[in-house]
């Protein structure tokens, strides 16, 4: 009984790769995730002193192993009465705006200062954050996906 005659396998590769595909704007929406890192509440004595500063740190991580463009707004204010009676009003301090380009997976760390004149609980989640892939031919950013409200309690001592 004679075996079949073996033949070689061929592996064929396409000359022309695929150009990868352009990202969905819920890919776009995922580039930066953002977390805010404060004190759940803080003791200030507003006899002593009018203006109650408090250090927050803004997270930013770029998801993606692609270099990003990264913009913060720091000016966005609730616009809707509701929320501005529920949390007040406060101020950041400093620098409104910044501009920065993250590495693939890099993660970056912003110090910030919210300054607050009365006691109350407070929404530090107004930073807006927009990116877009570096190589990406486009006039806009993608606003980056909000995370839940941040609140901290400025409490009179």
């Amino acid at each position: 009984q004679e075996l079949p005659e073996t033949v070689p396998l061929k592996f064929f590769r396409p000359e022309n790769t695929p150009v990868p595909a352009r990202p969905t704007p819920e890919q776009l929406s995922n580039l930066i995730k953002t977390s805010l890192h404060y004190p759940e509440s803080f003791n200030h004595s507003f006899h002593q002193k009018s203006l109650c500063l408090v250090p927050v740190t803004l997270l930013l991580s770029n998801c993606s192993q692609a270099v990003v463009d990264v913009m913060i707004d720091l000016r966005h204010k609730p616009t809707s009465s509701e929320a501005l009676e529920i949390h007040g009003s406060f101020t950041w301090l400093g620098q409104t705006q910044y501009k920065l380009q993250l590495k693939g997976q890099e993660v970056y760390s912003l110090q910030l200062k919210a300054c607050f004149v009365h006691t109350g609980v407070y929404n530090l989640g107004t930073p807006r954050v927009f990116a877009k892939l570096v190589d990406q031919v486009t006039l806009f950013e993608t606003s980056q996906q909000n995370s839940m409200p941040a609140l901290i309690i400025i409490n009179n001592i």
